[in-house]
């Protein structure tokens, strides 16, 4: 048996620069053996940067390599479905970038695509594996709050907070708008890149989403994809959930609740407070922190999973289960606006 998988990365964008990129070097059982992006200078100096001895323009180079085992997709959405299609056809594993694709049509080709070559289809829910949340899991699992009952998402921002992709007033005046704020090449906009997050949290913590509606507007008009979007859903466990996600408002909130029959669990979701564990005990705040790079437990579980070490806890599986979720949340605002990607 294989000791070390050596990986692709395909994508210099700003994920595989502060989060992913340089946590392969931290994982082990791993090795970035090569490096794909669309400048040379950029993916040359990454490369040194993340430790890969080989860098390259052409993702097909990457893919075929002889020395490459394992590739990871780290692109925007858009992109997400050809790569993975192309990977599985040369037989080798592959890590994708949330969400799976821009639509669900698309994230059931790369599934399907996986199945027939026989390779596995990972997908990058790293909250899935970071200790701060594994400490969630553990407090509900365990029966600390009792029966789960009810789980409330609030996630809004002001349009220039955004911790990678702000919007100004400038920007839109420009025409100088992020990827992610465009539905073809994200899928959607904020909700569709942050807020999936949060989807696929609640399935990990309280089991799949079997019911759900939700409304999805643009009220800001600052770039065409939705601003804000409200749900309300049922998981297989019977939670009731509610999720309100605004990305044009006056305050920057970030504030997930889950709460049961002994208690309630409070907590940040993409900031680092501290966890609030209410119990009948009382209220306890405990710190808990994420490491430097947020990728490098998902990359390593999804490493010792192709080592047979253990199991990675994001797969296609659960990442197909989240596209469909956004999906009908969503679809009110594609009644509107129909990217061309779409179904």
């Amino acid at each position: 048996m294989a000791q070390e998988i050596r990986w692709g990365m395909i994508g210099c964008g700003d994920v595989a620069k502060t989060k992913s990129g340089p946590a392969f070097s931290l994982v082990d059982g791993a090795q970035l053996q090569m490096i794909m992006g669309p400048v040379s200078s950029d993916v040359e100096r990454y490369a040194k940067a993340f430790g890969a001895p080989m860098s390259t323009n052409d993702p097909e180079e990457l893919i075929n390599h002889p020395d490459v085992d394992a590739v990871y997709v780290a692109t925007p959405p858009d992109s997400h479905c050809q790569y993975t299609e192309l990977v599985a056809k040369a037989g080798k594993p592959v890590l994708s970038e949330k969400p799976m694709a821009c639509n669900v049509k698309d994230a059931e080709l790369m599934t399907e695509s996986c199945l027939r070559a026989g390779v596995p289809l990972y997908v990058a829910y790293y909250r899935r594996a970071l200790p701060r949340y594994l400490m969630i899991k553990d407090w509900i699992d365990s029966g600390r709050i009792g029966t789960p009952r009810f789980v409330h998402i609030q996630h809004t921002l002001r349009p220039e907070s955004h911790p990678v992709a702000p919007v100004t007033e400038e920007m839109v005046s420009r025409g100088d708008l992020p990827w992610r704020y465009i539905p073809e090449v994200g899928g959607g906009g904020n909700f569709i890149d942050m807020g999936t997050h949060t989807i696929d949290m609640v399935d990990y913590l309280l089991g799949p989403i079997t019911e759900v509606e939700g409304r999805s507007e643009n009220k800001g008009g600052l770039y065409p994809a939705e601003d804000t979007v409200s749900a309300s859903f049922i998981t297989e466990q019977g939670v009731h959930g509610t999720g309100q996600w605004c990305y044009v408002a006056g305050t920057n909130v970030d504030r997930m609740e889950i709460v049961g029959t002994e208690g309630a669990v409070r907590f940040s979701f993409f900031n680092q407070d501290p966890h609030e564990l209410e119990t009948k005990a009382g209220i306890e705040r405990v710190e808990a922190k994420n490491p430097e790079y947020f990728h490098q437990p998902i990359i390593q579980s999804v490493t010792d999973d192709l080592l047979k070490r253990a199991t990675c806890p994001s797969t296609a599986e659960n990442g197909l289960r989240a596209m469909k979720i956004q999906e009908k949340i969503m679809a009110q605002f594609f009644e509107t606006y129909v990217s061309p990607s779409a179904p």
